[in-house]
């Protein structure tokens, strides 16, 4: 291989034997690698390859995934997203990534967007292979007070139904007012309205394999996720990208998680500048 290739898609495995599906973009090596997990629900298609495309000409070895149950990749039920599973997940991801031949073992970064970003750094709080991580526009609450009770019903129910052999109940993460049943991702304000843009903008581009429903167990997932506070078990160096005007994730809640992983490194202030984004 001369120069930078273009990207292949490959397959790798987890520990339970689900298969995760993936575009890996290659250089010439070995040499760094970064492993990329995108945002809730979304899949690989989804506003970034660019991103992926950016750091491959940087000379990185990039090997961007579906999670587990969403797009191309295996897990059943469908769209049931599950952080700490997908956390246990990118350790597999890892260790496939560190025995490519282009990659140098040595330098390897995880890379996550909102829900990926926690996702990311829950993993390298208990595997402390990677190197870095980068952790962008990081989403850290999600069942809301107000919400809890009726959805947390909802969630039982649903169990109820499928014991009594009723398939898992669907619906879709933001109704067509930014809203749902937890409250989580800014729902029914801006942040919530972004999140419905910004899906029913992957259903018209056909991203591949995107399905704008999720599993209602998704919320009995996200009812026990606390990913705070595993944030100061990362030994690997820390880098936040904090948006100014983030509605979805609250820039306050994002500067006090990373406050947390003081304890590696001294925080290093970036210079600011206003950029857009898309989950």
């Amino acid at each position: 291989m001369t120069g930078i290739s273009r990207r292949k898609s490959v397959e790798c495995k987890t520990i339970d034997g689900t298969t995760i599906s993936a575009w890996l973009y290659e250089v010439d090596g070995p040499a760094p690698a970064i492993i990329m997990s995108h945002g809730f629900n979304c899949v690989k298609e989804m506003a970034l390859p660019e991103v992926a495309e950016g750091y491959q000409a940087l000379g990185y070895n990039v090997f961007f995934y579906d999670a587990r149950s969403v797009g191309e990749s295996g897990g059943t039920p469908r769209n049931l997203i599950d952080p700490l599973l997908m956390a246990e997940d990118l350790s597999d991801i890892y260790t496939y990534v560190s025995r490519l031949p282009s990659v140098d073992p040595s330098k390897i970064i995880l890379w996550g967007l909102s829900v990926g970003a926690v996702v990311s750094a829950c993993a390298a709080a208990v595997d402390h292979r990677p190197k870095a991580v980068i952790m962008v526009c990081p989403l850290f609450s999600f069942v809301q007070p107000r919400k809890r009770d009726t959805a947390f019903a909802q969630v039982i129910q649903d169990r109820v139904s499928q014991l009594r052999g009723n398939p898992p109940h669907e619906l879709v993460p933001f109704t067509a007012r930014g809203d749902n049943p937890i409250g989580m991702a800014g729902a029914g304000g801006p942040g919530g309205r972004e999140s419905v843009a910004f899906m029913r903008l992957a259903k018209e581009k056909g991203a591949k394999g995107f399905r704008d429903r999720i599993a209602l167990q998704t919320y009995h997932k996200l009812a026990f996720f606390r990913p705070a506070e595993y944030l100061d078990m990362i030994r690997a160096p820390v880098m936040m990208v904090v948006p100014e005007l983030d509605y979805i994730s609250p820039p306050e809640e994002q500067k006090a998680a990373f406050a947390r992983t003081f304890t590696v490194q001294p925080p290093m202030k970036l210079p600011t500048r206003f950029v857009g984004k898309d989950r």
